[in-house]
């Protein structure tokens, strides 16, 4: 399971220069509206130190375990613009894309920079969220009250799932009708996936400042707070010229360069920390000479399920789980001297994962 995310905004937000800087693929960034003409996907690693150390306990000689992290996909879509759910600008072209994702990055500019121009002339981060965010929720209920018309036909020939679900449509479309987003309201039911619906993804604000605004709040990230709050919904600020020039560094390089900075993390770390909480997503370890890998899983998975990321044989086979903290591991040196020392658990098919859980499976094939 990989996490995707869409990064949306206005033009000229900085999006594709973000994009650019963390997945180093060269999208096309101009200082006019549109230069995205397709949805550019870019696949990212997930740093995650831990993979490191247990590479050393497991390299014998020469030999060292090659690390496979995890990933984040980032999709960059398209500047969207006030009407796009009618189709101006480049419309529900785009709209479709978002839907595809596991959630939503928001750039939203909080910048000042003459050289730059902002479509709607003034740099305004929260009139930018708003017109983006009426966007999505008119395209939402225009797909859901066509789906809300073949569900009344269904219903009519005493269909009891689509008179269900019909109710559900209806109870969704008066959020829309309010101008909240999907998600902000509470349902009898479960929202099926093809409702296709782009507001009940969570959605991350991902506030783009100017290198002097990383340590302190300006105004502008201040109102994007205020507002991001009152939704609960997370905010990341970043610089996407500042995330440029670190893609750019040798790793070494890059940190002195953030501790120079005042800044601990990158903004691609910051915003893969924020995704995985947002989304409710933890990483388990398989290890040992062959490799070290990371696997992501959502929260509460069991055992088995874990395993079916690895492959759905060992889920359908599977018998029993070997499990260990990764920092024991790290400790112990190896399987070996951990399970001589007691560390390593046999655990069941109701194992509920933790993050860092190193687990060897046991199974039938």
């Amino acid at each position: 399971m990989g996490l995707g995310i869409g990064i949306v905004g206005l033009p000229n937000v900085g999006k594709s220069t973000l994009f650019n800087a963390i997945t180093r693929a060269g999208a096309l960034a101009a200082n006019y509206p549109f230069a995205t003409i397709e949805p550019n996907v870019g696949r990212v690693t997930v740093p995650d130190e831990r993979l490191s150390g247990l590479s050393k306990v497991f390299t014998k000689g020469e030999r060292v375990p090659p690390i496979i992290p995890t990933f984040v996909e980032f999709v960059d879509i398209a500047g969207l613009v006030k009407g796009a759910s009618k189709g101006e600008g480049l419309g529900n072209q785009f709209l479709a894309n978002i839907r595809e994702v596991d959630a939503i990055a928001h750039v939203v500019r909080c910048f000042e920079d003459g050289n730059v121009v902002h479509v709607a002339g003034k740099v305004d981060p929260l009139d930018d969220i708003e017109t983006i965010n009426t966007e999505l929720i008119l395209a939402d209920m225009a797909g859901l009250e066509k789906r809300l018309q073949n569900l009344q036909k269904k219903a009519k020939s005493n269909d009891k799932e689509a008179r269900e679900q019909a109710e559900l449509a209806e109870q969704i479309l008066k959020v829309l009708g309010e101008g909240q987003p999907a998600r902000a309201g509470t349902y009898d039911g479960k929202i099926p996936k093809d409702f296709g619906l782009i507001t009940i993804k969570p959605i991350i604000y991902v506030a783009n400042v100017g290198e002097g605004d990383l340590q302190e709040d300006n105004e502008h990230v201040k109102a994007v707070r205020e507002y991001a709050a009152r939704e609960g919904a997370p905010v990341v600020k970043i610089s996407a010229q500042i995330e440029g020039e670190l893609a750019e560094m040798p790793e070494d390089e890059a940190r002195e360069f953030l501790h120079d900075l005042g800044v601990q993390e990158s903004g691609l770390d910051q915003l893969v920390k924020v995704g995985y909480e947002t989304l409710g997503l933890i990483t388990f370890i398989t290890s040992g000479e062959k490799e070290v890998r990371a696997w992501t899983i959502r929260k509460g998975e069991t055992a088995p399920e874990a395993a079916g990321e690895i492959h759905s044989d060992l889920q359908r086979g599977f018998i029993r789980a070997e499990v260990i903290e990764w920092d024991k591991m790290v400790e112990a040196g190896g399987w070996a001297a951990a399970k001589s020392k007691g560390w390593v658990r046999t655990e069941g098919k109701d194992y509920v994962m933790k993050d860092g859980d190193i687990m060897n499976v046991l199974h039938n094939m």
